[in-house]
């Protein structure tokens, strides 16, 4: 419900995992509730970290779970990897150490300057439990310090510093049929200790990542009354940071990995909302005429 009265709401972010799913299971009635959105042509994009697959394997599974979804390049859904993939292009990075699973790695490096023969220039972290052991971290380490054997063997002259890049940095997930599990925060927070570095995080709650989402959306001169509005079930990777810097009207749903008293734990900026569910909280919106466009 709300805590305050709800300003009109031009648009809505919307999380995946945990939000409209729990591992390849809708949440309840969230293809139902999304369906209702498209209908009433309410504004939206999909925001994601995914990063233990590519966006295309997403794409899919949110269809087979039958979700009305936009498939290829769309400007419907926004993933973290989309924004490794313009980091990559951007700064030029010919050889990106990955801690991705392989479908993740792949799309991320599908803009095609990727260079085998060259020395590791920036490590990229995203979930990928496969590799999160001793050997692939302490490689991920000495890339990141100027030390590693690719590095040492190069005539070229050394990068004054490798980035540490992060797809986000939640220190936990909503695993399907299992509770929570690690997620990549821990592993990069252990990199940022060893090497003094500050990874510098591209997807959720980053407040370049909402920003581009919002262009995307052609939202952004609304009116002292109006607001776009995000909604998660995580109150600090889809909620927090970016969200609060931007005044995004941010939405709490009580489904993936939240646990009862996330909203009014030490340090955390409550939400603006805080609903049952994704499909609750749409039935809310749609069924009154002061809170939408």
């Amino acid at each position: 419900m709300a805590e305050t009265a709800r300003p009109i709401i031009r648009a809505l972010l919307i999380d995946i995992s945990g939000t409209l799913m729990i591992g390849s299971k809708p949440t309840h009635r969230a293809v139902q509730a999304l369906a209702e959105l498209r209908r009433a042509r309410f504004p939206f994009r999909f925001c994601s970290n995914t990063s233990k697959e590519s966006t295309s394997v997403l794409q899919k599974r949110m269809l087979d779970a039958g979700f009305d979804v936009q498939t290829g390049e769309s400007q419907e859904l926004w993933t973290s990897l989309k924004a490794v993939r313009s980091f990559i292009h951007t700064r030029g990075l010919r050889r990106p150490y990955f801690l991705l699973s392989e479908s993740a790695k792949d799309e991320c490096i599908s803009a095609g300057q990727y260079d085998p023969d060259v020395p590791y220039d920036a490590v990229i972290v995203g979930l990928a439990p496969a590799l999160f052991n001793y050997d692939h971290l302490n490689s991920a380490f000495r890339i990141l310090v100027g030390e590693h054997d690719s590095q040492k063997q190069c005539n070229e002259d050394p990068k004054p510093s490798i980035p540490l890049i992060a797809l986000h940095k939640a220190r936990f997930i909503e695993s399907s049929g299992h509770g929570l599990a690690l997620g990549p925060g821990p592993f990069v927070t252990a990199l940022e200790n060893a090497t003094g570095k500050e990874a510098e995080v591209l997807g959720k709650p980053s407040k370049g990542f909402f920003q581009t989402v919002i262009e995307s959306l052609d939202c952004e001169g609304h009116g002292p009354d109006e607001c776009i509005a995000v909604i998660g079930d995580d109150i600090q990777t889809d909620l927090g940071g970016g969200a609060i810097d931007l005044r995004l009207w941010r939405i709490l749903v009580k489904t993936g990995k939240y646990r009862a008293g996330d909203e009014s734990k030490d340090g955390v900026h409550p939400p603006d909302e805080v609903w049952d569910s994704f499909a609750d909280f749409i039935d809310s919106l749609l069924s009154t005429d002061d809170g939408v466009i």
